[in-house]
């Protein structure tokens, strides 16, 4: 069963007269249809529901990480994708200037510095996970305690903030180490 244009476009009205219906159930709100027109039945719609929930608990071999199992690669490309988004995501316009939302959020006196600073240390942590030795993650977390504290200071912290990109310089830390790893 197809739909008119007019179907889709007006809403059904009730006995009362008023376009809002107050019985419950699918029949109540007419059918569902897709981007092409066609009627979709309910239990095809809460089938595809349940293949998408996420399921957390201690059987599933995923428990905790809605991510999955990622790659060594794949992991090192979120790790780049969040760095970049924090430091380098946006360019100030008429300039060079690049930022990102670590330089907006840190606009928020304490509160916002501090969850940068929660953000960058996760990038630390997955760093350790993937193998980095104690050297290289002592200078990651040398580099996000000088951008959070530095970051502190109003305005001029939000400056330094932009120019110094702490969590650029550690992903490329992260990707130096990486690099003199044999591949295996």
């Amino acid at each position: 069963m197809t739909m008119s244009d007019d179907d889709i476009l007006a809403p059904r009205r009730s006995r009362s007269g008023s376009s809002r219906t107050t019985s419950s159930g699918p029949e109540a709100r007419g059918p569902i249809i897709d981007q092409d027109g066609r009627e979709i039945r309910p239990e095809t719609l809460e089938q595809g529901f349940r293949e998408f929930r996420f399921e957390l608990g201690k059987d599933n071999p995923f428990a905790g990480s809605p991510f999955g199992n990622l790659t060594r690669e794949q992991r090192i490309a979120r790790l780049e994708a969040i760095a970049k988004l924090l430091d380098v995501a946006f360019i100030l316009p008429g300039t060079n200037i690049r930022y990102g939302i670590d330089g907006l959020i840190g606009l928020i006196p304490i509160v916002g510095d501090i969850i940068t600073t929660a953000i960058a240390l996760w990038l630390v942590r997955e760093a350790r996970a993937l193998g980095a030795p104690w050297y290289v993650t002592a200078r990651m977390l040398g580099n996000v305690a000088l951008d959070g504290v530095v970051g502190m200071v109003p305005f001029a912290g939000d400056a330094f903030d932009v120019m110094f990109r702490a969590n650029m310089r550690n992903v490329r830390l992260l990707r130096r180490w990486l690099d003199k790893q044999p591949r295996m």
